[in-house]
């Protein structure tokens, strides 16, 4: 049973209360009606708390070792005296929607460290696999004393571009020896990446991963930069040994310096949250339409004329929105 008492989540989550964050979390993610007004108003109370992470996005290709990766690096940032909190967004499964990834079981020395906090968070069939609340979870860590929030994509469709949107830093994980190096990786998912790293870089897979480096170099090179303060650079690490994560961490760090001097990251930061206004705008207006009674009267016939193509897919979303003109549908709904 969730409390109803804002007090209750804002004092526990400003006090680092592990099992008050989950709750927050847990009710910031609920598509309840009830609990979506009281999580705003917590949310509006943590605001001023928020901002001063460093926010890390990690994507890559499948069999790149994300998780693997993200411990061995979050365990060397705890070493270092960093809180870190890793928000896992999983494939959900189409019958319970859950998480079926278990993020925790894939990251277990650090699920148990006292400064870090993970998340498994189910996608909820959203585009691209991202959560729905992946931005409001990430405010929440950080209004709970964690200072370095790191987000993973599932690696497909479209969930890149998304947290690259809510991010500072986006990682883009490669591995070598997979014969076209370049064959996995999307020219838009390049564009998006403020730094390449070739994982696994150890043993007989040292070479290869200094030949792929290379030619990532190389790719990038065709490709403007994304910042104009910041050239993206390609490095190769081993998440196994622990090589190079260290260097991977540093520039993270040269980033945020370079980008905070020039202002980039403030503007950054600005322009991501009016796209998080226009996305939870569309989301709000498209779940009125749906709970709008015309709308529910129509769609059903309506639904099966375009499915039997006697209706074109346009001409419907036409009729049913135009029917709305004169219903001041937006108040009501």
């Amino acid at each position: 049973m969730l409390s109803q008492n804002p007090e209750f989540y804002v004092d526990g989550v400003l006090a680092g209360d592990r099992r008050i964050l989950a709750k927050t979390i847990t009710l910031v993610e609920s598509t309840r009606e009830e609990h979506q007004e009281l999580a705003m108003e917590i949310l509006d109370r943590l605001m001023p708390h928020t901002g001063q992470a460093v926010r890390l996005g990690i994507t890559g290709v499948p069999g790149v070792g994300k998780s693997t990766f993200i411990e061995a690096f979050g365990m060397q940032r705890i070493a270092e005296g960093r809180r870190l909190a890793v928000l896992a967004v999983d494939p959900s499964s189409s019958r319970s929607g859950g998480s079926i990834l278990a993020d925790k079981t894939r990251m277990e020395r650090l699920s148990t460290e006292r400064n870090a906090f993970i998340r498994p968070s189910p996608s909820g069939g959203t585009l691209g696999g991202v959560a729905r609340k992946t931005r409001e979870t990430m405010l929440v860590c950080e209004a709970a004393g964690f200072d370095l929030i790191i987000v993973e994509t599932v690696g497909v469709g479209q969930s890149e571009t998304a947290v690259a949107g809510m991010v500072d830093f986006f990682l883009v994980l490669m591995i070598a020896g997979a014969g076209d190096e370049l064959q996995g990786i999307k020219k838009g998912v390049l564009e998006l990446a403020d730094a390449v790293v070739i994982n696994k870089a150890d043993g007989d897979n040292r070479r290869a991963a200094e030949v792929a480096r290379r030619q990532y170099e190389n790719a990038l090179h065709l490709l403007m930069p994304a910042s104009p303060n910041w050239q993206v650079p390609v490095m190769t690490c081993s998440a196994k040994t622990g090589d190079g994560l260290a260097a991977v961490w540093e520039t993270v760090c040269a980033h945020r310096e370079r980008l905070t001097a020039s202002r980039e990251l403030a503007a950054k930061r600005r322009d991501q949250a009016l796209a998080w206004m226009w996305s939870l705008i569309e989301e709000g207006l498209r779940t009125r339409f749906r709970r709008h009674p015309e709308v529910g009267r129509q769609l059903p016939r309506i639904m099966r004329e375009v499915a039997a193509g006697r209706l074109p897919a346009t001409q419907a979303a036409q009729r049913l929105l135009f029917s709305l003109d004169n219903t001041g549908w937006v108040e009501k709904g």
